[in-house]
């Protein structure tokens, strides 16, 4: 089998185009990710996400997606049904924690079910960031709460449900988005908490559940850890948090290289995010010259990183014999998911 490179990539529509297929061909990306752009009816999905893994030559090769639930819910109506954000299972558990945890259970299993029946094998959930009064609203409603207990516990209970399912769950941001005053999707938040802090608040969720077989970086500068640059392309932060107190040893994916936050070209992007630790980089837009600057510094999918990778991959297609339509209705006692 052909060597995969260290790299994660989308496509700019519904379905690839010659030159898209001739350069996975070439460039060998280890996985795939879909954006709303990318989906329209299921056999579409279906036939892009097949023709993906064609180009590669590899039929176990992951395809992401944001699934959260809320605002951040690329399948739709009739695609899957309008879900509940994180917020709305965070108030669920205030007021009856064993109702609580079962929803974010059954909703994860749920996403399962819709992801893996359009061939998506892989889902960015659960958002373990821990918000504070007057940070970016970015995460906002996106979490389960604004304490690490109930972010943690239901987090947990998120990402049972995606492996129950036989789908493979990516914790993020790594080691915690929720104190940023601004969108790294715009510009580059710089956090200036003290580390103790940090440690007790934001980092907590992520050791908690460091267990987990994949994780994604944040475009954030901690300034007490590294000022010089986000965890994403700090090997400080990499190495002595993510590894050493957050103890995760699992596949660490960078945010989307193509979001503001990161300053520089796209090749030296690639090679800054590798060098700090990363094992993947991930590029979303599916902008060819981007891609190909993403691929020219990217390099094999070797030693440790491999490992993990292979790892993760072992966590799909490991599935349960629940019944979707049981799972629906009892979610449905909880919350009524638009259709």
């Amino acid at each position: 089998m052909t060597e995969s490179k260290s790299m994660i990539l989308g496509c700019a529509g519904k379905t690839l185009t010659q030159d898209e297929i001739r350069f996975y061909g070439d460039e060998r990306p280890w996985g795939f990710i879909l954006f709303a752009r990318n989906v329209g009816e299921p056999e579409q999905i279906r036939d892009l996400v097949a023709s993906m893994r064609e180009s590669v030559g590899r039929p176990d090769a992951p395809v992401f997606i944001d699934q959260e639930g809320g605002r951040v819910q690329r399948l739709r109506p009739p695609l899957a049904p309008n879900y509940p954000a994180g917020a709305a299972i965070g108030d669920l558990y205030r007021k009856d924690r064993e109702a609580g945890l079962r929803a974010a259970w059954l909703l994860s299993r749920l996403h399962a079910f819709d992801l893996l029946n359009l061939g998506v094998t892989a889902d960015c959930l659960p958002v373990l960031d821990v918000p504070i009064e007057g940070a970016s609203d970015v995460i906002g409603s996106r979490a389960y709460g604004k304490d690490p207990e109930t972010v943690a516990t239901l987090g947990k209970a998120a990402a049972e449900g995606l492996l129950a399912g036989g789908v493979l769950p990516v914790m993020k941001h790594v080691p915690g988005h929720g104190r940023a005053f601004s969108d790294s999707h715009l510009e580059l938040p710089t956090v200036t908490t003290p580390i103790e802090e940090l440690r007790a608040h934001d980092f907590a969720p992520f050791k908690a559940l460091n267990h987990l077989p994949a994780a994604m970086t944040a475009h954030v500068v901690y300034a007490a850890i590294d000022p010089n640059g986000p965890a994403t392309t700090s090997a400080k932060v990499i190495k002595d948090v993510v590894r050493g107190e957050i103890g995760f040893d699992g596949l660490l994916i960078s945010d989307d290289t193509s979001m503001k936050a990161l300053s520089g070209d796209f090749p030296s992007k690639a090679a800054s995010i590798l060098a700090a630790g990363c094992d993947l980089v991930l590029h979303c837009n599916g902008v060819m010259e981007e891609m190909a600057g993403i691929a020219s510094r990217t390099t094999a999918l070797e030693g440790k990183s491999l490992e993990r990778a292979e790892r993760a991959l072992t966590y799909i297609n490991q599935r349960d014999a629940a019944d979707e339509a049981a799972v629906r209705a009892e979610f449905a006692t909880y919350f009524e998911a638009a259709a």
